[in-house]
């Protein structure tokens, strides 16, 4: 009689790293650097596919790991861009790394922003500080996609001129008639002429579409409210403002409670809400 063994299922672990090398550092500020990554193994790569505004965890084997939010656009396989701020033990272990050395990466997790619902329409970014990383896949992934969007705008406040993030990139788009570019600084130095004060100042400078657009915003949590107050000035609908908690991730699979928003996990549920949503969790907002 013959016996027919049915294969085992693979079991992927989801606490399991996989290696991945740095092919790219490029200095952004002296606290902020642009690190690309690719994931060892045609089958890992193949693997990994992300929306904008997911995450990863980072691992620095012997150190620890960190989640850190994706800046490179899905449309651009075979790579992922993280930039990371040196801030605690696993960020500033990566600060000191080399192009070669590997390190590991999990996920992507959590939940992106709508990208298939947003095309057709007009979009508006508004980040502050490190925020701007997050949305740089989106909005990445919104010009490779150019022609399916209508007006994008992009409201960016940093505290400095020296702490604006993505210059090269910035320099670009305000090159194009189809972005449209504002930055702000809270403390402009002698060789700033853009605008003064918070990024809420910019919606002065705006006209909004109220029916016809997106609205995504990402920054530091005392930011949110503020700007979803001006957009909502603007009359845009509130399931059509998305916000990022990408701060608040941990462990990046629900496990261990820290992200917990209301009766969600923001690593899980989100990181990114609709206004909508997000007013009905909690302290969210």
């Amino acid at each position: 009689m013959t016996t027919h063994l049915s294969a085992a299922p693979i079991v992927v672990n989801p606490y399991r790293p996989s290696p991945a090398r740095i092919t790219s550092i490029i200095d952004l500020t002296p606290m902020e650097k642009l690190f690309e990554f690719r994931l060892i193994g045609d089958a890992a790569r193949e693997a990994f596919d992300f929306q904008a505004g997911q995450f990863v965890e980072l691992s620095i084997f012997g150190v620890g790991e960190a989640p850190i939010s994706i800046s490179s656009a899905p449309s651009k396989q075979g790579f992922i861009e993280l930039c990371v701020r040196n801030s605690g033990d696993v960020t500033g272990a990566l600060h000191s790394k080399k192009c070669g050395d590997i390190v590991g990466l999990r996920g992507p997790f959590g939940r992106g922003f709508p990208f298939q619902e947003m095309k057709g329409h007009d979009i508006l970014l508004v980040a502050g500080g490190l925020g701007i990383a997050p949305l740089k896949s989106l909005i990445n992934h919104i010009h490779d996609d150019r022609h399916d969007f209508g007006k994008v705008t992009i409201l960016y406040g940093s505290r400095t001129p020296a702490d604006i993030l993505f210059r090269a990139q910035f320099d670009m788009w305000r090159h194009r008639d189809d972005f449209d570019l504002i930055l702000s600084v809270d403390q402009p130095d002698e060789t700033w002429d853009g605008a003064v004060g918070l990024v809420t100042k910019l919606f002065d400078t705006i006209d909004v579409d109220p029916k016809g657009t997106y609205g995504a915003i990402c920054g530091p949590p005392v930011m949110y409210k503020y700007v979803i107050a001006e957009m909502r000035k603007k009359a845009m609908d509130a399931d059509h403002i998305y916000v990022s908690f990408e701060r608040r991730m941990k462990c990046g699979i629900g496990k261990c409670g820290h992200c917990g928003v209301g009766h969600q996990y923001a690593c899980i549920d989100g990181p990114v809400f609709n206004y909508w949503e997000a007013m009905n969790l909690q302290e969210a907002i």
